[in-house]
């Protein structure tokens, strides 16, 4: 459920009408509702009610601070899987202690970093780093705590380009090498076990892959228990879909009832770090028409918002839900929904049947709240677009529209290229 919804044929998000928002913020831009967001949230956390368990948001899904901010005050924790998410989230005042930090490539000093705020836990993705991190400790006169990604080998049925579960992908070690690779690091002096985690893939649309892996990881487990190693936490990841199109993912509640059954006895604190089910829904992109034009093979609308703003499209052919900011009567035609950008592959729709637009109209771009901003870019010397979200009757501006001088911030221009006489 979300709160985007049309009053006397005008779209609404909340109390707000959307068209009041892009008349003084301009577009594009990306719009959230508190809300949704923060229901949300309180739905999935409530669903494990039951047992010990943290949720910590996967900052990579949507990064911005009030964003960040609106989980840490109903207690979250955040997933991070950089340096960057780091600081924003410390930002936005996350407790470090509920901070576990995933991701197959953390550099020395972003570990320093982390050790240094008092994180709760890395999640350790290859024998190489489990040394980086106890070094990195160790020059600091620390414990690392510390659980191994394990990878189960679980197909999540979902897009190839985010199944992370799989022997063949780059993510986590292998179920077969895992109970090795504890031993090993029960022999790293500045390490602290804790526990044990795996993240099989996102927009996971069935309850069979997190159930299966969970009976994978129960019996390392317990192989790891009778070796005297102490797993106190379980971290499952997150990967719960949501509905673009006509996907019909499990209510959390009915995921939280097959994980909790599941893993009965397991005896552990549960960590989940969920994204896109909880902000996916939670975001729209407001965009407006610039042109349409027809040519023998098909129509296209020309908005000003492209690929470099919403990347999804281009990357997985992801579906998003196109639908007017005000509606009018006007059949419906076959067209691509295309942006500015000089690339082919900028579309954020394509070959859909769409209500006809005509220039200057605003167009609704659904279900972009979860991997919309956080994978946007200054591609073709765009400034990134503004996010705006809104509670009840009012919008806040939470993200300012970047302005031309900020696309050459930090650039610097060497003297040598100042002086005309140089060859």
């Amino acid at each position: 459920m979300h709160d985007f919804h049309y009053v006397d044929d005008e779209l609404c998000c909340e109390g707000m009408p959307i068209l009041k928002i892009a008349g003084e913020v301009g577009t594009p831009f990306y719009l959230y509702s508190y809300r949704t967001i923060k229901n949300h949230f309180k739905v999935f956390d409530g669903a494990f009610a039951g047992i010990s368990h943290l949720v910590c948001f996967s900052a990579k899904s949507n990064a911005n601070i009030a964003i960040l901010k609106i989980f840490i005050r109903e207690g979250s924790g955040v997933d991070i899987v950089s340096g960057g998410e780091l600081y924003r989230a410390l930002q936005a005042g996350v407790d470090p202690g509920k901070v576990v930090y995933s991701g197959v490539g953390k550099r020395a000093d972003e570990i320093e970093y982390a050790l240094k705020s008092g994180i709760l836990m890395f999640n350790v993705e290859s024998p190489q780093e489990l040394e980086v991190i106890n070094d990195c400790a160790g020059r600091l006169g620390k414990k690392a705590g510390i659980s191994l990604r394990v990878n189960p080998d679980v197909d999540p049925r979902t897009h190839r380009h985010i199944a992370t579960g799989l022997r063949e992908n780059k993510f986590g070690i292998s179920i077969e090498r895992a109970r090795e690779e504890y031993h090993r690091a029960e022999k790293l002096p500045h390490l602290d076990i804790k526990g044990i985690s795996c993240h099989i893939g996102s927009q996971v649309t069935e309850i069979a892959p997190f159930t299966d892996t969970i009976e994978r990881l129960k019996k390392i487990i317990r192989l790891l228990r009778k070796d005297g190693i102490n797993i106190r936490y379980l971290d499952i990841g997150g990967g719960l879909g949501i509905t673009y199109d006509r996907e019909t993912p499990p209510h959390p509640s009915e995921y939280a009832s097959a994980i909790m059954k599941a893993s009965a006895g397991m005896d552990c604190t549960f960590i989940f770090e969920p994204g896109r089910v909880i902000v996916g829904n939670g975001g729209i992109l407001v965009t407006r028409v610039l042109y349409t034009k027809a040519t023998e093979d098909k129509n296209f609308v020309i908005v000003d918002a492209g690929m470099n703003d919403l990347l999804r499209p281009a990357l997985y052919d992801s579906y998003h839900h196109i639908q007017p900011v005000v509606k009018r009567e006007g059949q419906e035609i076959m067209a691509d929904v295309v942006g500015p950008i000089c690339e082919s592959s900028d579309y954020l729709a394509k070959g859909r049947m769409i209500p006809r637009f005509e220039r200057g109209e605003l167009m609704a771009v659904m279900s972009a709240g979860a991997y919309g901003f956080s994978m946007s870019s200054n591609y073709n010397a765009r400034p990134r677009i503004p996010e705006v979200l809104v509670r009840n009757d009012q919008f806040y501006v939470i993200r300012k529209r970047e302005e031309y001088a900020d696309l050459v911030r930090g650039e610097e221009i060497p003297n040598f290229l100042m002086n005309e006489t140089v060859a």
